[in-house]
Order: C-alpha cells, then sequence, then structure tokens
C-alpha cells in the first residue's frame, strides 16, 4: 500500500498506463475552487483565457493549494518517489455545448524533459463523463517509444500545438475515464489519450497537475519548477515562489517569466511565441 493508493491501483497504473477514479477533493473543496475560478471570471468577464490557464499555480492561492494537496501529492509519491516537482499545471475546460476537443496525443512528445518518469493527475472540478467529453486511454500505449506527431494547429483543439498522433486508434481498445467532481486520476507521460466535444449543458473543467521527480532535466531551456515535496539535490529547475495573494506584482512577474520558458519548450521549431486561448 502506498500513501494513498492501493496495491491493485499502483499495479493498474505500471501496466496499464493509468488509474482512476482516485479520491482527491471534498465537495466543499470543490465548491471552494469552482467558486474561485469563476469568480476571477466575473470580474474578468471572459472565461479564463491564453497564459493564464498554464501555471495558473503561480498566480492563484487556490490553485497553489491544490498542487500541494496531500492527497494529490500523496498518490504522486507513491508513483514517482518523495521528491516532487510540480513542472506545470493546466486549466482544461470545455464549455457547455462547444467544439473543443482533444485529439489523440502522448504528452511527452514536445515536452523536453529527459526521462518519462513523469505523472498526470487529472483532478475533475466538474463531472467528466461521456458527455461532457471525458478523458479517453489506449490502456499499455506507455510501454511504446514515442509515436510520430503532427502539428495541426485546429482551432478547437485544446492542446497548445494541436498536435495528434499519425497512427489510427482502434476505438474498440480505449477506455473511458469517467470522474465526478473531486475525483481524479492519474496517467503516464506516454500514454495515449484524448477527448471529444462537451454536449452537456454545464462546463466541463479539469486542472492537470504535472509531477517529475527531482533528477528529471529540461533539455530544451532552462527551465522553472515548483518544489512541493521533498528536497532538491539536483538542481535541474529554478525554484518557483508560492503566490502570496491572487496576481500581486510578484505573482504576475514569477508567471511571465515561468510561462515564457515554457512556451520556449513547447513550441521549439515554430514561430509561435504564447499560449493559444
Amino acid at each position: 500500500m502506498g500513501k494513498n493508493l492501493s496495491n491493485s491501483a499502483l499495479a493498474a497504473y505500471r501496466r496499464d498506463g493509468y488509474c482512476f477514479p482516485v479520491p482527491a477533493l471534498s465537495p466543499q473543496e470543490v465548491a471552494q475552487v469552482r467558486g474561485s475560478l469563476e469568480a476571477h471570471e466575473a470580474r474578468t468577464g471572459e472565461p479564463l483565457q491564453g497564459n493564464f490557464r498554464h501555471k495558473a499555480h503561480l498566480l492563484f492561492t487556490w490553485v497553489d493549494a491544490l498542487v500541494h494537496h496531500p492527497k494529490i501529492v500523496d498518490a504522486a509519491e507513491d508513483i514517482l518517489g518523495p521528491n516532487l516537482l510540480c513542472w506545470t499545471s493546466n486549466f482544461f475546460i470545455k464549455e457547455a455545448n462547444s467544439p473543443g476537443f482533444v485529439s489523440w496525443h502522448q504528452d511527452a512528445f514536445y515536452w523536453g524533459l529527459s526521462k518519462d518518469d513523469v505523472m498526470t493527475a487529472w483532478v475533475a472540478l466538474s463531472p467528466a463523463n461521456l458527455q461532457s467529453g471525458c478523458m479517453k486511454f489506449l490502456p499499455g500505449s506507455q510501454t511504446q517509444d514515442h509515436i510520430e506527431h503532427v502539428d495541426t494547429f485546429h482551432k478547437d483543439n485544446l492542446l497548445s500545438r494541436g498536435q495528434e498522433i499519425v497512427v489510427k486508434v482502434d476505438d474498440e481498445k480505449t477506455v473511458d475515464c469517467i470522474l465526478a467532481a473531486g475525483e481524479m486520476s492519474l496517467h503516464h507521460v506516454k500514454l495515449v489519450h484524448g477527448s471529444e466535444p462537451n454536449r452537456s449543458s454545464d462546463r466541463r473543467i479539469g486542472l492537470a497537475i504535472r509531477y517529475i521527480p527531482t533528477d528529471v532535466r529540461q533539455l530544451k531551456v532552462r527551465d522553472s519548477a515548483t518544489l512541493v515535496r521533498g528536497v532538491d539535490h539536483h538542481g535541474n529547475f529554478d525554484h518557483e515562489p508560492r503566490p502570496k495573494r491572487d496576481l500581486d506584482d510578484a505573482a504576475l512577474a514569477a508567471h511571465a517569466d515561468a510561462v515564457g520558458r515554457q512556451v520556449k519548450a513547447l513550441y521549439s521549431g515554430t514561430d509561435k511565441k504564447a499560449f493559444r486561448a
């Protein structure tokens, strides 16, 4: 038994490349986080956009609390070990009855990280089901080498480059990752996965938190990350400061610096200079 995960959950992750559902947040915590997100959106008059969807834990204290949440970090430790960095966090928000989708892809393809000891904790802040466009996984695909991808930059694709694998996925072999609000899934960086549009009357809100052990390196740029547990004996990443107040000057500066580095890594080889809205 791990700190959070059962032996069967750990075995499933190692065999299939994912495990779910894993309890993460209470209903009260879900309401608080979603309320904070939507209060910010109400103040700005639009859904969370562009760079603010990425590394939001450097901007908002309530997202910072999530990437440090004991239940979430315990699960990451069960899989990756005791010394952990949060490399990034990404909001994946599909508005009600909207065309946004995620093509079949592997997370690792453009990230520039030195090895595949990378795990995503995908935390559902609203129901993720067949109607709302939950993730779909291809079991065991994490055991394959990195698959060739093509960039589409499709306007409705929620990925940074609209990247998709060049091989056809047999839908009959995939698994629907259905989550209640407050549950999370865990998946390996090489697992092939994607999701369809949200055809429901509610937003589908998920926060993907990417954890790495401290010995991982970034091969493209001098990168930054947030130490969430243990110690960092390697110094491969500059440590990011935790926000003291939402969107204060220090938080905005730290976020701009961190996102600027990540954009250089993720869009290497293209003319893109910022995350898409």
